[in-house]
This record gives C-alpha cells, structure tokens and sequence, in this order.
C-alpha cells in the first residue's frame, strides 16, 4: 500500500484512528495520575592522585585516575556501599532495592564521578545521595590502599609508617533537595500518547486494507476485473422500505439509474443486446434491486420493457412489485399457460413475468430449450428483456441461462464482494462463452455535495419567478422547467 492509499484508508477509517486516539491519550493520563512523583538528586565526586609535585609524577597520576574511575563507578552499586547507607539513614528498603535507584556514571576522559539517586521524596534523595557518596569514597579508598607486608618471622616493620590510599576522592558537588519531579511528566506522556494512538490507528487501518480483499471503489474494479463499469449506484438506507425509483425521480440513486441505462444503451451501438441476464456474485449485492429499476428506467426512457424473475429459488421481483407470483414463468415452461395469460403490468409501463411456483429443479428448468424459446418470444415482443437470476457462486442455474441470453451484467457491492468471489465468478461466466457487457457497481459511499455530488449543487428546485417587465421570458420559463424536469 502506498502513502496515497493509506491516506485515503485513514480518511475512510476515520473512526478507528479517533478510538485508539483517544484510548491512547486517555492511558497516558492515566498513567500520569496514577505514577507517584519521582525525584532524583545528583552528587559528583572528584578522584585524585597522592604524588609528587614532579610533571611526570602528575601526569602519571592522571592517567592512573583515569584508567581507575570506570571501575569505581561500578562500585557504587554494590552491597558495601548501600548497605551501612539503608542502615545509617533508617530506610525501609533493601540494599538490593536501593542500589536500582542509583546511577553512576563517570564521563570519558575526566576523572569525575556522577552520583544519581532516585526517590519519591526530594529531600531523602539527597541524604541518600550524599550519604552514598561518602560511603563510596571510604569504600573505594580503603581498597586502593595497599596490605603491610609481614615478615617471615610475624613480626611487622617497627619502622614503616601505615599504608596510605594511593586515591581520594572529594565531593566537588553535595546534593541539594530537587524542586521539581522527573517523573511523570505531563507533557510528554501526553505527546507519546497521541504518538502512539495515531501509529496505532494508522497500523491498524493499514492491517485492515491488507486483510480485506473488498473492492472500494468502481476504479478498482474495473482494473480488477478488466470489465468496463456501466454504472454506480449509490447506497440508499431507504431502499429496504422503498426499492423503486420512481417513488423519488430525482434523487442520486434514480440519476444512477438513469445513468446505467444510458451507459447501457451506447456500450452496444453495433450489437445491442436485447435480453440481459442480471445477477452477482453473492446474495445480498443488490442484483434484484438493480434489474428492478434498470428496467423502470428502461421503460421510463420508451423502451418496451419486459422484466423477467428467473430467481426460482428466492423470487423477490413479484413482492417488490405488490403482484402476483403463483404464476408466471414457471407455468409457461410447464405448459399450463401461454406468456401473455400471466404476463403483468407494474407503473403502468413496465410488463413483468413474475417466477410462478417454486419449482424443484431450477436449474434444469432454465436450461431448457423451452427457456430458450421464451426469451425469444420475449425478444420478438420487447425492445429489452432484462432478467434477474440467482448468484452465481451458490447454485448452477445461472449459468446455464445466462448463455441463453444475449448479455449479463455483473453486480458487485462496495466494499462487501471479495475479489476472490468477483474472481471467481467472472471466470465461471467466461468458461461457458457469456458475454459479460460490464459491471455495476452498488452501494458505494455517497460523494459529498449537492444532488450532483462534487459537481455542485445542480437541483431540480422550481426557477425564480419572472419579472414583469420581461414578457418574453414568461413563455421561457414553463418550457425550461420541463426541461429540467426531464434531466
């Protein structure tokens, strides 16, 4: 996925990123409210050499402090030293514990010391912190300092004077109370938090994308399928309640509508189709409802239309209608009755065969050669026969009757049919020679704007009034507002 198209899933998820935005922020405050305040306070200590006043002794030394400071710190830590400092300062803490609260640290080529000592009380942090560091200067001064040597007899040198560490160490820098907490702070909680809900988001969507093989837009599908896309019909929550179009002329999903029929009627010039198969992939893609009002718009438009339920199994093109289903194309393929005994009108402009009884071999009934020869009767009859049929990928029976017809459009929903049912279906079509003339595709988001989506807000609202003084264009405007009517 590239930076484009990620940003354009953000902008779809939109929601997700909001959610792991605002849990995120709201663990980082959390976590803000919840940490006690922790304090630190620093000591520093200086390691010096007992030598000569000599140069060369001088820079011996140096060098000798340097080569030892790295391993002093090492030894603030240890158990030596914060043992007598928990019992010296009465803490309610092991040495262990205290000694995780300590950090030293000793800067490359220098011969100083940090000491940091961490605690939720400013002031003990730094009785902690200089008691630590006088401990660790005893510490490391009485290691340095060399054992008497003893004669083979036990007896001592009268004449030797005591060892002295050939180190010390002084405090260059006591610890004072800190004024403020280290930790938490605010700020950057708050910062890493929206961080990281915005990564989470982002990672989230981008998994999202990578795991769903929907098809989002009509541009994506007509590069996957290479099928060209006759039409877009937007998603409608009203088209439950109310399937048709010709309910509401004038809004976006009956423009759609409009649209297909034309996209429809100019794909074909030099072979129009006359019989159309529609269906899908899938239930629940919108195939009924889209040759459902295909052909309303086809019959709006003066073309003979005849609509034909070849959905023996879940015939939905009568209820839509409010018409009778007991009898129709089943009972002319059986025989007991002739196309125009059961053929019904619906708008007054639309003929519809309805499915008749359900039958308990569909598939078998819709390859017949009787079949055959209903449609083209139906053919000799209408200008368009436009005929729903079951999905594809459940049963066989419209395989066999879409090579009956003369072309089939394939329905496909936003963002729901998987590329490997699209897949599928297409090649299944293809293998018995079909003549696909293209895709629809149903229930996609809503462009924002007017009526016309991005193109602006081209309504059918009713044109201003004329003046008076206009004569002329009071015989205009009747004829521009049929007009418009007619879009």
């Amino acid at each position: 996925m590239d930076l484009h198209g990620l940003l354009k899933a953000l902008a779809r998820h939109w929601p997700t990123v909001v959610v792991c935005l605002v849990l995120a922020i709201g663990a980082a405050l959390a976590a803000t409210g919840l940490s006690a305040p922790v304090y630190e306070a620093r000591t520093q200590l200086f390691v010096a050499t007992r030598t000569g006043e000599d140069t060369a002794q001088l820079n011996q030394g140096q060098s000798f402090s340097q080569a030892r400071v790295q391993s002093y710190a090492a030894i603030v830590t240890t158990r030596q030293v914060t043992g007598p400092v928990v019992k010296e300062l009465g803490l309610r803490t092991t040495p262990e514990e205290l000694a995780s609260r300590i950090t030293a640290v000793a800067p490359l080529n220098t011969v100083l010391i940090d000491i940091t000592v961490r605690d939720t009380a400013p002031k003990r942090a730094a009785r902690i912190a200089n008691a630590v560091a006088e401990r660790f200067s005893a510490v490391v001064e009485r290691l340095e300092t060399p054992k008497r040597t003893v004669q083979r007899s036990g007896k001592n040198h009268a004449d030797d004077a005591p060892p002295v560490s050939p180190v010390s160490l002084g405090v260059t820098q006591e610890a004072v109370a800190p004024t403020g907490p280290v930790s938490p702070r605010p700020l950057l909680n708050l910062a890493a938090g929206v961080l990281g809900g915005l990564l989470l988001g982002a990672g989230l969507v981008a998994l999202r994308e990578t795991l769903d093989t929907t098809l989002k837009t009509s541009e994506a599908l007509g590069e996957f399928t290479a099928l060209p896309g006759l039409g877009t019909i937007p998603y409608d929550r009203n088209a439950p309640r109310q399937p048709l179009v010709s309910a509401d002329g004038h809004s976006k999903r009956a423009e759609a509508f409009r649209k297909l029929r034309t996209s429809l009627q100019f794909s074909q010039v030099d072979d129009p189709p006359r019989v159309i198969v529609v269906t899908s992939s899938v239930p629940g893609e919108g195939k009924t409802n889209t040759a459902v009002n295909l052909a309303l718009s086809l019959a709006e438009a003066g073309v003979s239309t005849c609509l034909v339920d070849c959905d023996l199994r879940r015939p939905s093109v009568a209820p839509t209608f409010g018409l009778v289903q007991d009898a129709g194309l089943t009972t002319v393929l059986i025989g007991q009755a002739r196309i125009e005994d059961v053929m019904q009108q619906a708008d007054g402009r639309l003929s519809v065969l309805a499915s008749g009884a359900v039958p308990p071999n569909p598939t078998e009934l819709l390859a017949s050669a009787r079949m055959e020869e209903v449609l083209r009767e139906l053919a000799d009859a209408y200008e368009a026969v436009i005929i729903d049929t079951a999905p594809l990928l459940p049963v066989a029976d419209t395989i066999g009757l879409a090579s009956l017809a003369q072309g089939t459009l394939l329905v496909v929903r936003a963002a729901k049919t998987g590329r490997d049912q699209v897949r599928t279906a297409a090649e299944s079509l293809e293998r018995v020679g079909v003549r696909v003339l293209g895709t629809v595709f149903s229930m996609a988001p809503v462009p924002r704007g007017g009526r016309y989506g991005r193109y602006g807000n081209y309504g059918y609202g009713e044109l201003p009034a004329p003046r008076a003084s206009a004569p002329r264009e009071e015989a205009v405007v009747p004829a521009a507002t049929h007009l418009a009517g007619e879009k």
